[in-house]
């Protein structure tokens, strides 16, 4: 009886410990990705998907389309930073109090230049330690990562190669609904996998990319719909028309189950370009705004409005001193083209100044009851700026450690400043070291005030040994710092 209770009590020791230890072995597992969960209808989920619908008919024929871009996606596989965890049964058998387990995950991006520039999506590598690129032809390199934009989740990698074989830019713009689309990926690590299906739809807003203001994530989603099948790990991979030509990156699916059900969602060629530009350009993306609170026309708006349309952009309002305001739009009007661009909704709108930067003139044309009108409208940032951050600024900020954004007037109102600049993010560096905090305004530095990033950036630059820093807090209480350079 007693040698019974021994194997038994060992018997249960041993099942706990396998329990406990088993995730230290499964570093090869593929993380899961992102996924938002609904009850009656779909889920969104990030990730990239790949099998599906085939063409029929006789004169429907992908070959060529597939040999232009198949060498120009790669397979993305990312490691990241082991997390610990605490093994209780240490204390009894002895060994190590933590163990590690390594994650990774992987998905796809697409070369879009010879000398080694790769997109993907911002969810394929975000909080990556390690990405490894592997080519069509089995070559494996390291990749850093250029930038990242959350709000259009896309991110911009480079290789240090060159003569690699890169994709054909197209034109999403073009793109019409029914067309015969290519999508090219590795679903569940299927290398070099390529599905096809058309365009079901354009300028869809799924409502997937996370939107804080506090962390200045402002997404542009507008999407373009294919039943082309994708899968977990078709994330970055590339849309392609029927001539081979890039149209869009592949990013989420519509499933109840995670898996391919029907629907996938691929970012348009259209912001992929401007986005990757602002990155490799700037470090970051240079987003414009029109300064107008917009909706889509429906039936309740027309009655309500008194609207003889059906499509466009309704103006709600404006933002006091915005582009829009300044160049002479008013409340009521009905936004139907940007640069002769035919508008049919908010999405459709928010796609084509997404291509824009501060500073940037585009024409816009309105409905006015039932008069037509155009305007010539300077677009801003949203804090009514027209510069851009030049990639100065960026190295200004890894020196410090600290990322600034003008404020604006509602701001400035709360807190009872004149001018100021706040601190919209910040690492380890100088600043940090200084004791100052993410939200602090800056008004100003050695005695002279300060209202744009600009004047920051360059009056610490050009400054050595300690140096003075006033400000207030998110909460009003003024609050002064001694900076040592």
């Amino acid at each position: 009886m007693k040698q019974i209770a021994k194997l038994l009590v060992v018997a249960i020791l041993g099942g706990a410990s396998a329990l406990v230890l088993a995730p230290a072995f499964q570093a090869d597992v593929q993380a899961p990705l992102p996924s938002i969960e609904q009850k009656e209808y779909p889920v969104f989920h990030v990730s990239n998907p790949h099998y599906g619908a085939l063409p029929s008919g006789e004169n429907v024929d992908f070959v060529e389309a597939a040999r232009l871009s198949l060498d120009a996606v790669v397979h993305v596989k990312t490691t990241f930073q082991p997390k610990k965890y605490y093994n209780p049964w240490s204390q009894f058998f002895g060994g190590e109090r933590y163990y590690s387990q390594q994650q990774r995950a992987t998905g796809s991006g697409v070369i879009i230049s010879g000398d080694g520039y790769i997109v993907t999506n911002n969810h394929v590598i975000d909080n990556a330690a390690e990405i490894e690129i592997t080519t069509n032809d089995n070559r494996s390199f390291t990749a850093k990562l250029v930038g990242a934009d959350p709000a259009t989740d896309l991110a911009l990698l480079k290789v240090e190669q060159t003569e690699l074989p890169s994709i054909i830019l197209g034109d999403s713009d073009n793109l019409q609904v029914g067309e015969w689309v290519l999508a090219v990926g590795n679903p569940f690590n299927l290398t070099s996998t390529v599905t096809a299906g058309i365009v079901s739809a354009k300028a869809r807003n799924i409502n997937i990319l996370g939107y804080d203001p506090s962390q200045e994530a402002f997404p542009l989603e507008s999407f373009i719909q294919t039943d082309a099948a994708v899968n977990p790990g078709n994330s970055g991979g590339a849309l392609v028309n029927n001539r081979g030509e890039l149209v869009g990156i592949n990013t989420a699916i519509a499933s109840r189950t995670g898996s391919y059900s029907g629907y996938s969602f691929a970012i348009p060629v259209s912001i992929v370009q401007k986005v990757t530009a602002d990155l490799l350009e700037f470090g970051k993306v240079q987003r414009a705004y029109i300064g107008v609170n917009i909706s889509n026309i429906d039936a309740a708006v027309m009655l309500e409005k008194k609207l003889t349309i059906t499509e466009g952009a309704y103006v709600g309002g404006l933002i006091e001193r915005g582009a829009a305001a300044e160049a002479g739009l008013q409340k009521g009007d009905v936004i139907t083209s940007v640069e002769g661009r035919k508008i049919k909704n908010v999405t459709e709108l928010q796609e084509q100044i997404g291509k824009y930067r501060p500073g940037d003139r585009v024409e816009i044309q309105v409905l006015r009851g039932k008069s037509p009108k155009k305007f010539e409208i300077t677009l801003r940032d949203r804090y009514g700026n027209t510069e851009i951050e030049r990639r100065a600024e960026n190295e200004s900020n890894a020196l410090f450690g600290a990322g600034f954004i003008s404020l604006n007037d509602e701001e400035k109102e709360r807190l009872s400043v004149a001018n100021g600049v706040k601190i919209n993010e910040i690492t380890q560096g100088k600043l940090m070291k200084a004791g100052l905090k993410k939200g602090f305004v800056i008004t100003h530095i050695d005695k002279q005030p300060v209202d744009t990033p600009d004047q920051v950036y360059q009056m610490l630059r050009s400054k050595s040994g300690g140096v003075l820093i006033e400000g207030v807090h998110a909460n009003g209480i003024p609050d002064y710092f001694g900076l040592g350079l």
